[in-house]
């Protein structure tokens, strides 16, 4: 039978390969009386001229068993390729320590700190061969718990001698991000001069999509700022707090943009049903749920013993959230086909089908793409290309905008409006049809 050390040493290096690519901020973490035979840091990919910074201080270990060997606790870097091999070490031997593997990059032990009280150690070492690794502590004496204080700095120094301290696949993210908030701003120039130009069929939907907009645009600007001064300077200067509240009321506007125009509402009917209020009243604080997620996963680390809790709490969220935004569109489907049987508007009705059947489509689209697809590109992506996942996202989310904003626009005559005879008596035709059934 494994023993649970060694179960949960092999769990940790296998969580290694699954977390995101973090940003490498400079990080100063209080461990208090911990146990785990290993603690996951960071996740940085190091170009040639990579440096990685580790101190600690105030360091005591205590144990149920003898005195702890110093030798057998420590710090070391791991790539992703010597993993698999590191993982085989493990399971060939239980009692085998990881600090004593080939495949890692060794830094340093607690054999090298200073004597008490002060317990501490401060070394900055090179990264010769460049790849993405992850920063391991790893304690190897058995129920053992350690407390430290633990200051980590990661960057890559380029070619002007300026510190990096955003992962080499990240580099271009203030660029890309503050691209998309100049499109967004754009965007947002021409949606207003759409609704002053046709003022008599603005309604309050179209207010709370120029609402939508705007907050994209102020999330991508915080997000480029964010990134920018944790590469400049590895810490964000509280662009961070700007980001996450752009990011959750850009999320919450978003959620409710596509159940208000799913139902119809305001643009087709004046009120929500009760069960259309039932949606948003699960979604809205879903989504501030979600928002404490993603706060303490990007704040935070693998380095928190329940880091992975707030990860599963996340996709779980985000799941059920995007399964009952589709509801109020199936509703209004049905709504209407139930409605074309009587009251004699074919073509009118014929239009609204086609209309809320393709927005349908384009919304599961979207949430596929975003969710499946970015997570496979993060997934497969090489660590020096890992900005491609995040443009790919950015492009999605601004088509399937676009694609929203063009269906819904506010225009005199649309869709809802063809009703000519011919039209009248071929959209009887089709909806006699079960094309439009789910």
């Amino acid at each position: 039978m494994a023993h649970p050390h060694h179960l949960l040493t092999l769990s940790l290096l296998i969580l290694s390969l699954l977390i995101p690519h973090s940003t490498a901020e400079i990080k100063t973490l209080k461990i208090q009386t911990d146990s785990r035979p290993m603690i996951l840091f960071e996740k940085f990919g190091f170009t040639h001229t990579g440096r990685v910074t580790v101190a600690v201080s105030s360091v005591s270990v205590t144990s149920n068993l003898s005195p702890p060997d110093p030798s057998r606790l420590g710090f070391f870097l791991l790539s992703e390729e010597s993993l698999l091999q590191v993982l085989l070490e493990i399971q060939q031997d239980q009692r085998f320590c990881v600090l004593d593997s080939q495949y890692t990059t060794h830094l340093f032990t607690f054999r090298d700190l200073s004597p008490p009280p002060a317990s501490s150690f401060n070394q900055s070492y090179p990264v010769s061969i460049p790849n993405e690794y992850s920063l391991f502590f790893a304690n190897c004496n058995p129920e053992s718990s350690v407390t430290m204080t633990v200051r980590t700095e990661m960057f890559n120094v380029e070619f002007n001698g300026v510190k990096d301290y955003l992962p080499a696949g990240q580099t271009q993210l203030p660029s890309l991000y503050f691209l998309f908030s100049i499109i967004y701003l754009v965007f947002l120039g021409y949606w207003v001069f759409a609704c002053l130009k046709n003022k008599k069929s603005v309604h309050r939907i179209h207010l709370l999509m120029a609402g939508l907009l705007v907050m994209k645009a102020l999330n991508l600007i915080c997000a480029a700022e964010d990134k920018h001064y944790v590469k400049a300077t590895g810490s964000p200067h509280g662009w961070d707090v700007l980001f996450y509240f752009f990011q959750f009321m850009r999320v919450v506007l978003l959620f409710t943009v596509i159940v208000l125009v799913g139902t119809g509402w305001s643009f087709l009917k004046p009120f929500l049903q009760e069960k259309e209020k039932k949606v948003l009243m699960i979604v809205i604080p879903l989504q501030v749920l979600a928002n404490i997620a993603s706060i303490v996963i990007g704040e935070t680390g693998p380095f928190i013993k329940d880091w992975v809790t707030w990860n599963q709490v996340f996709l779980l969220v985000d799941i059920i959230c995007c399964c009952a935004i589709i509801f109020p569109i199936v509703w209004s489907i049905r709504s209407l086909r139930e409605t074309s049987k009587t009251d004699g508007k074919a073509a009118r009705n014929l239009a609204k089908l086609t209309l809320f059947r393709q927005f349908y489509i384009v919304v599961i689209g979207y949430l596929y793409f975003t969710r499946i697809v970015v997570f496979a590109l993060k997934t497969i992506s090489a660590y020096k290309y890992q900005w491609v996942s995040s443009a790919a996202e950015e492009i999605a989310s601004l088509v399937f905008y676009v694609i929203m904003f063009y269906m819904f626009r506010p225009v005199e005559r649309n869709e809802y409006f063809a009703l000519d005879d011919d039209e009248e008596e071929a959209a009887e035709m089709a909806l006699r049809d079960e094309e439009f059934e789910l």
